[in-house]
């Protein structure tokens, strides 16, 4: 995988942000619930929080791209409303149908070999796709 124009996919650095997920805890009982599926891999994400994605939990059912994507999300996302999180996306997707420039999200580069395969872009979007579903409504429970 490593002759491919942006690196090798499973890099060092890549595999090591799938660890950070276990800071993130899921919470059933949070305020705003959302979820993302990819039609296209199978890959899942359930998220939960407070407003403005405070006390941000993950529960991520992907491949360590996906996984990667959730750790990076969550690093940058408490205090951004879902405008910012919808820029965010839009970026995102602009940049996975092949405009130059990257995604202006913090440590977003890390994430740059995963464009050359189109199969891992749904895990890509899933945190920020779901985001925006739990911003969009407040749970029962919250």
């Amino acid at each position: 995988m490593t002759d491919r124009p942006g690196g090798a996919l499973y890099s060092p650095q890549l595999l090591a942000l799938a660890v950070e997920l276990a800071q993130y805890p899921f919470k059933p009982d949070a305020a705003y619930l959302g979820e993302a599926h990819s039609r296209s891999c199978g890959s899942s994400i359930e998220l939960s929080c407070n407003a403005n994605l405070h006390g941000l939990g993950l529960r991520v059912t992907a491949c360590a791209v996906g996984q990667a994507a959730a750790a990076i999300f969550a690093r940058h996302a408490v205090g951004r409303d879902s405008d910012a999180i919808g820029v965010a996306l839009l970026q995102i997707e602009q940049w996975l149908a092949g405009a130059p420039d990257i995604p202006a999200w913090p440590d977003f580069g890390a994430l740059a070999a995963a464009r050359e395969y189109p199969g891992r872009h749904g895990a890509i979007l899933l945190p920020w796709k779901a985001a925006l579903d739990a911003l969009s409504k407040q749970s029962v429970t919250g």
